[in-house]
């Protein structure tokens, strides 16, 4: 295919123009924005939900239990990214990513809906378990089939600029479920109505966002490459089989992903508890940090894609790893021991200079490893292994070493995760240059 060429195929074989490229682009990583809202407001109420699932007098113990069911919600992210990978590779970037956000409606729905422990005793955490296990499995894969989506629909230059609005509507999914808690803290509730019922109100909306999100995909158009692909042979699509069959990129992307994500939950899921707990800020501080590191973490995202456009995809990771390795532990020192709130926003902005190299192409980065008969399950499944392992668990090891008194440590393992992957963005090849997508469009 022509970089040059603004044209491309439909699923109706009607030309595809920039105008029309560009809001299949939005109405994917829309989608997006919503599954992770719904899948963060989890987190950004714990703090006032807590109690009502897990009665306890100890604060951290109450967050420890509820960082717990976090992390077996993201150990069924393998599994959605398996099974929607397989969709997404048989039936369509479109199929999936519709069935995602529909099992994300459910998921936030029983939450919103689920009785109190006071009510239904060991009921309630058992469905909020539940609903967090929906929520991982749809998650699982819309991560895979959203990347996939962008990567294909974008063009050759241009393709890390748009294929960083993933983690653009990712970020931007966790500052609406921010500004929500802003609004009802400031505006709407009192602190005492947020811990009694207001905390159920996000979870509706979500419910009610993944509706709307699931009429505007309906109409989605179908990437060219995946239209290609159906035309082949089906006996390896979108199968376990087949993708053994790329073991080196299996390992690749499970490498790659495995620091990015730690250092990604770490600054947003984790430090709202992190400010609260070990740096003293007020809730209300801690949602405003939050917010506004958020947002600046939004704007780098497409600039650290257009930037590898130009330059390529490996400069930006191991700028990250290098950073990462070296300045994790100071870092996250200075901000247990912030002065106020703007010190600690600074401290996190900086921090976002260095995990932007990562998670700006991360999507990118794996759809370009791929052929289109695997590419959503190669991309999803090993991803969601290694964001199971390392990123879901980051909450929960990091109250984990708070509770027995060795909250540092969390520092070093952070560090010591983000060196292993710079190893393997040492050797691995800059996918820019050896983009499977531009080889087989080429070979049309």
């Amino acid at each position: 295919m022509d970089d040059k060429s603004k044209i491309t195929p439909n699923k109706n074989n009607v030309p595809l123009d920039r105008i029309h490229r560009i809001k299949a682009i939005l109405i994917g990583s829309a989608g997006n924005l919503v599954e992770w809202y719904d899948f963060y407001a989890y987190s950004a109420f714990a703090l006032y939900f807590s109690k009502a699932f897990f009665p306890n007098q100890d604060p951290v113990a109450e967050l420890l239990s509820t960082a717990g069911i976090f992390a077996l919600g993201f150990f069924m992210r393998p599994i959605g990214g398996w099974l929607f990978g397989h969709i997404g590779d048989n039936f369509g970037r479109r199929r999936a990513l519709m069935l995602s956000v529909l099992l994300m409606c459910f998921g936030s729905l029983i939450i919103a809906m689920t009785p109190t422990y006071a009510t239904i005793g060991v009921f309630a955490p058992i469905l909020l378990l539940v609903a967090r296990l929906l929520q991982g499995l749809s998650l699982g894969g819309e991560y895979g089939s959203s990347a996939t989506y962008l990567s294909e629909m974008a063009t050759s230059k241009e393709r890390g600029f748009y294929s960083s609005f993933q983690y653009v509507t990712l970020i931007g999914g966790q500052l609406t479920a921010l500004v929500v808690l802003l609004v009802l803290q400031n505006i709407l509730l009192t602190a005492d109505e947020l811990r009694a019922w207001g905390w159920r109100i996000p979870f509706f909306i979500g419910a009610g966002l993944a509706l709307f999100t699931l009429v505007m995909r309906r109409d989605l158009q179908e990437t060219d490459a995946f239209q290609k692909e159906q035309k082949k042979a089906k006996a390896k699509r979108g199968t376990l089989r087949g993708l053994m069959e790329h073991p080196r990129e299996v390992a690749l992307v499970f490498g790659l992903t495995a620091g990015g994500t730690l250092a990604f939950y770490v600054y947003t899921t984790y430090m709202q508890k992190f400010l609260k707990l070990s740096a003293g800020l007020t809730d209300a501080q801690t949602t405003w940090v939050s917010a506004g590191s958020l947002i600046f973490a939004m704007c780098l995202q497409p600039i650290y894609g257009a930037l590898s456009d130009r330059i390529g995809r490996r400069p930006l990771l191991i700028s990250f790893g290098v950073l990462g390795t070296l300045l994790t532990v100071p870092l996250l020192t200075a901000i247990q021991h912030a002065s106020g709130p703007w010190t600690a926003f600074l401290l996190i902005a900086g921090a976002w200079l260095i995990v932007s190299g990562y998670t700006s192409i991360n999507a990118v980065v794996k759809a370009e490893l791929f052929p289109a008969a695997i590419r959503a399950s190669g991309v999803g499944l090993p991803y969601a292994v290694a964001v199971s392992l390392f990123g879901g668990t980051a909450e929960y090891i990091a109250l984990w070493f708070k509770n027995i008194g060795h909250e540092s440590w969390f520092y070093w393992y952070a560090t010591c995760v983000i060196g292993c992957s710079l190893l393997v963005y040492l050797f691995m090849p800059d996918t820019k240059k050896t983009s499977r997508i531009d080889s087989e469009a080429q070979s049309h």
